[in-house]
């Protein structure tokens, strides 16, 4: 309160001209220290007691709120001070101002040679209600009771103006209207809202502005209607009660303002309450602040048309105490619509965001920030071609480094990936892009900056599959013979397993080869083989009378046979053939060197007479027994076996059957054999046998 006051009571100093008579008098409305500077002795020169004259004086009154001990203390202030001599008179209770000249309650004067000087006033410990001649300035304190009411009579009676202070003491209160203990008569403090004044100032959001003084009545008189606030645009019509505002008007902070609260109990119109006015001063204090636009630039990723912005991180000006909401529109922003929650991974295209700021109290700033992309990364689909492996024709091995997927010195780096999801997401990526083995397909290579923006670009894969001479081919020749193998026109290179660089190699045998192939970079390694001739087997021989038949499988047919190696035939049947040995010839559609095979035409035995006497008792092929397998099988008419003659046996036959004669008849019988060469080619001579066994 008493912050309130000292202001109060500067105003008073500036228009004491008009309080120096005692019908004029300040009222003193709260026990707060006060200070005045008296200047004259207004219209009409008063006093009495001890104070006889009047050059700087004024005149106060106040009133009592609660009973007790009242006493007072009068110092003078300024460099002056030590011989400046303040008188008193102390009036009351109910002092009438027509009666000047009545004696006073108290009266006293600064003794400047005295030891309190030059203070002077009511003490606790004095006696004296008149100060003595030779005093100390001080007299007896007085007994006050609620509602009485006093006047204070001061007078410099120096020749110089100064100012001085004064203080009140004891146990008794005065009256005051602004004292939040009053009865019926409560006003806090301080007078506005917590917040809006502080010190005398207000805040407000703009220099100037336009401000309703109304506006703040309500919570200065604190809803109690005996108070009338007035507001003015100068402390000096504050004093004088001129020209008070009572509209908005336009506020500035080079000015100072004024206000007045005064007391006024229209039940009590003589109350001395209702002399109480209290001034106050208000400033004000701009409290706006400006923001700077802004840009963001963000990455347009793989030119997706959107980027990701942290919109805390433009340089608008924000400081800790603002409070900041960011909206797509500045439509959005005047109806507080759409607020961006996640303004940290604010996702958009190229465009703006509004801002709005509110800070402590209560003033706004917009401004824009403009999202940009960065330029984008140049990036271009490419191909790859790698020749074949020739572990896996179907792959090839890939420096995907090498793809130009960017123009050179880009500043740029790359990581490849199998998939274009995987591109963006940055996952699966290839580890070994330099060695990477992989068949025809699509890879994707992420390229990116040093600011973190990225492009994907598409890499085509191509294998080159190997490339084979149409025209080489297996061969088949005869095992003795020898050919050319030829690759055939159109290779950049040939390099032959005998060596050899040239387009075909010649005098080649049997055997299997390769070859090399260059066509551009790649080299095909093409095997091909020169096969025998698959030689014709005599299956078998089959004899008869005079006749050979040859069974010949494999080779290439048609067949060549001969009995002599000279003169050739194309039947497998020679005839008219006489009893002996014989060598047979065959060849096949190769006309290779001829496969032979010896045969011999048996000795033909077509009669047996058992009877023992030492001509045709048996058959005996036991002349033969070196070949291998030798069988003679004798059958009945019917084709039914009934003996075999074999190494067990000699080769022989008796015309018995387990040594019991059998009936004369004809009998057929086959002679069997295989030949003793590498293919033990199977021979078979049929013929038939006259038994006759005689009794």
């Amino acid at each position: 309160m008493k912050k309130y006051l000292l202001v109060f009571l500067i105003f008073i100093t500036q228009m004491v001209f008009a309080q120096q008579d005692c019908v004029t008098a300040i009222p003193i409305c709260s026990d707060s220290e006060i200070s005045l500077t008296p200047n004259g002795y207004g219209n009409v020169k008063e006093g009495s007691g001890c104070l006889t004259s009047e050059t700087n004086s004024i005149w106060l009154t106040f009133s009592i709120k609660t009973a007790g001990t009242l006493t007072f203390l009068i110092t003078p202030l300024g460099p002056d001070a030590a011989t400046t001599d303040y008188d008193f008179a102390l009036y009351g209770p109910n002092h009438d101002c027509n009666n000047p000249r009545e004696t006073p309650l108290r009266c006293s004067y600064a003794n400047l040679a005295g030891p309190k000087a030059p203070l002077t006033g009511l003490d606790l410990t004095s006696t004296d209600t008149t100060e003595p001649a030779g005093g100390d300035g001080f007299v007896k304190y007085i007994d006050v009771l609620p509602g009485e009411i006093y006047h204070l009579f001061l007078n410099n009676f120096s020749p110089k103006v100064a100012p001085f202070k004064l203080s009140f003491g004891g146990t008794a209160l005065l009256l005051t209207p602004f004292d939040n203990n009053s009865l019926k008569i409560y006003q806090p403090f301080p007078f506005l809202k917590p917040g809006l004044l502080q010190d005398g100032n207000i805040d407000i959001c703009g220099n100037p502005v336009v401000f309703d003084f109304g506006t703040l009545s309500n919570q200065i008189r604190n809803n109690n209607p005996n108070f009338v606030i007035k507001y003015y645009r100068t402390v000096a019509d504050a004093n004088n009660d001129y020209d008070p505002i009572t509209a908005p008007i336009s506020v500035n902070t080079a000015n100072k303002y004024a206000y007045s609260i005064s007391y006024v109990d229209p039940t009590k119109p003589i109350t001395f309450l209702n002399q109480c006015r209290e001034f106050g001063e208000i400033k004000f204090t701009d409290r706006s602040y400006k923001l700077t636009p802004g840009t963001l630039t963000s990455c347009n990723n793989n030119n997706a048309g959107t980027a990701m912005y942290d919109l805390t991180s433009a340089d608008i000006g924000v400081t800790p105490n603002l409070v900041v909401q960011y909206y797509p529109s500045m439509y959005d922003l005047d109806h507080n619509i759409n607020e961006i929650p996640n303004r940290y991974q604010y996702v958009a295209s190229e465009g703006s965001v509004f801002v709005k700021t509110t800070n402590e109290y209560g003033c706004i700033a917009i401004t824009e920030i403009k999202l940009k992309f960065y330029p984008p990364i140049t990036v271009y689909d490419a191909a790859l071609e790698a020749c074949f492996l020739e572990s896996n024709p179907s792959t090839g091995l890939f420096n995907l480094d090498n793809a130009p997927v960017t123009p050179q010195n880009s500043g740029t780096d790359k990581k490849y990936y199998p998939s274009l999801a995987d591109a963006v997401d940055a996952t699966n990526e290839i580890p070994n892009p330099k060695t990477y083995i992989a068949p025809n397909g699509i890879v994707y290579v992420r390229v990116y900056d040093a600011r973190g923006c990225f492009n994907v670009a598409k890499i085509t894969l191509k294998v080159l599959p190997p490339v084979k001479s149409t025209v080489l081919q297996d061969k088949i020749i005869c095992m003795e013979d020898k050919t050319t193998l030829d690759a055939g026109p159109g290779f950049k290179k040939y390099e032959w397993s005998t060596g050899a660089t040239t387009q075909s190699i010649s005098n080649v045998g049997v055997g299997t080869y390769w070859v090399k192939l260059t066509t551009g970079e790649c080299v095909t390694t093409q095997t091909v083989k020169v096969y025998p001739t698959e030689q014709p087997v005599i299956a078998s021989i089959d004899v008869a009378t005079t006749t050979i038949t040859v069974n010949v499988i494999g080779g290439t047919p048609d067949y060549k046979y001969s009995i002599d190696n000279v003169v050739w035939q194309d039947s497998n049947i020679f005839n008219n053939v006489a009893r002996g040995s014989y060598k047979i010839y065959v060849k096949d559609a190769y006309n290779c060197d001829p496969i032979e095979v010896a045969v011999l035409v048996p000795n033909i035995i077509n009669v047996i007479t058992p009877n023992g006497d030492g001509v045709n008792d048996i058959m005996d092929y036991s002349a033969i027994a070196g070949k291998q397998n030798l069988a003679l099988s004798i059958f009945d008419r019917y084709g039914v076996k009934i003996h075999q003659a074999d190494k067990s046996n000699g080769y022989k036959w008796d015309g018995t059957i387990a040594g019991k004669k059998i009936p004369t008849g004809t009998y057929w019988y086959t002679l069997t054999w295989n030949e003793n060469d590498s293919r033990k080619t199977p021979f078979k001579f049929s013929g038939w046998v006259i038994l006759k066994n005689r009794e």
